[in-house]
């Protein structure tokens, strides 16, 4: 079934690739963000008013004073300088502007194609549903923002992780509608394969989680040592061990994280011997194996350097153009020939 009039085809196509490109840069701003700790310098919530930027003296000062009152001034950065700030508010704030741009950019050309008919009914509740989940995506920013103002200076973990999923999700779903507006023809895919292709699947979504709570809880710099934890150690200290360390406590969750990446490293690479097996020859399933190994050697060398920022900004978009490789093998297209 054809989602899109022909005659807009190339348009639509051109605008989610647009919106897809636009969620990666913001999904890297916000990595920035995180990495450098800049996420809570502003302290409040102003749709309109909020994008303007400061541009007096006046402006900084009364920021500046907000950001004073906050639990990350009083507990980590009591004394700060302005000069300082600035360099942590600006990260903060353009990750807030490029999310209203994208806005813009999938709102005026969503009213436009409209009017111009280039939307099938098929497609539709696609593109609204997006509109929510980007809806959702923001407020979840706020939300999380929000937790670290109050007693802590750091957000929730699991706040981070919903902001973190519904942006993944968002691109994932964009990427899933092109594909089906181009209508590409790809080998049929034995059904064999199915349970492989869905089990890694699901097993990346869950280490993507996983990563959102370490960065949550900077559970990265709970150790910078591999494959050891600590000299003569591979674990945490499991002294009055509880349960729900295992998503709580910070040397813990960077446990869990690394060790569950044995796991989606060996499922990827299984699935993609499974397929070479059945003949099915699939760009994606090809990619899939490098890409999994080299996400899992950024992890390590993220670990080993004590986080840092350049290594595990890759190491977190990697994850993102993993699960679009997913996303692509697991889109029926046009069913080839057998």
């Amino acid at each position: 079934m054809e989602l899109v009039h022909p005659n807009g085809k190339r348009s639509v196509l051109n605008w989610l690739y647009t919106g897809m490109a636009m969620i990666f840069i913001m999904v890297a701003i916000g990595g920035i963000t995180r990495l450098t700790e800049s996420g809570l310098s502003i302290t409040t919530w102003d749709p309109i008013s909020g994008a303007i930027p400061p541009l007096k003296a006046e402006d900084w000062n009364q920021l500046f004073e907000k950001y004073k009152s906050s639990p990350e001034y009083i507990h980590k950065n009591i004394g700060m300088s302005l000069s300082e700030f600035k360099s942590i508010f600006w990260w903060e704030w353009i990750h807030r502007q490029w999310g209203r741009l994208i806005g813009i950019v999938f709102l005026i050309p969503f009213v436009l194609f409209w009017r111009r008919g280039y939307f099938k009914s098929g497609i539709r509740p696609h593109l609204l549903g997006i509109f929510v989940l980007g809806g959702l995506q923001a407020f979840f920013g706020w939300y999380m923002v929000h937790s670290g103002l109050v007693h802590e200076p750091r957000v929730s973990h699991y706040r981070l992780a919903l902001h973190l999923s519904t942006a993944f999700a968002s691109i994932s779903w964009i990427w899933w509608l092109a594909l089906s507006i181009r209508g590409k023809v790809v080998a049929y895919r034995p059904p064999e394969l199915n349970p492989w292709l869905y089990g890694s699947a699901v097993l990346l979504v869950l280490q993507i989680i996983l990563g959102a709570f370490t960065a949550g809880k900077d559970a990265g710099h709970a150790s910078d040592q591999w494959p050891m934890w600590v000299d003569g150690q591979f674990t945490p200290s499991t002294n009055d061990f509880e349960l729900n360390w295992l998503w709580n406590n910070e040397s813990w969750i960077q446990f869990v994280h690394r060790s569950f990446a044995y796991l989606v490293v060996l499922s990827f690479i299984t699935t993609a011997w499974k397929a070479h097996g059945l003949r099915w020859r699939h760009p994606a399933i090809g990619a899939m194996p490098w890409i999994i190994l080299l996400q899992f050697l950024l992890g390590v060398l993220t670990v080993m350097s004590g986080v840092n920022l350049s290594l595990a900004l890759l190491h977190q978009l990697l994850a993102l153009l993993l699960l679009l490789a997913v996303v692509y093998a697991l889109h029926p297209g046009k069913r080839g020939i057998k």
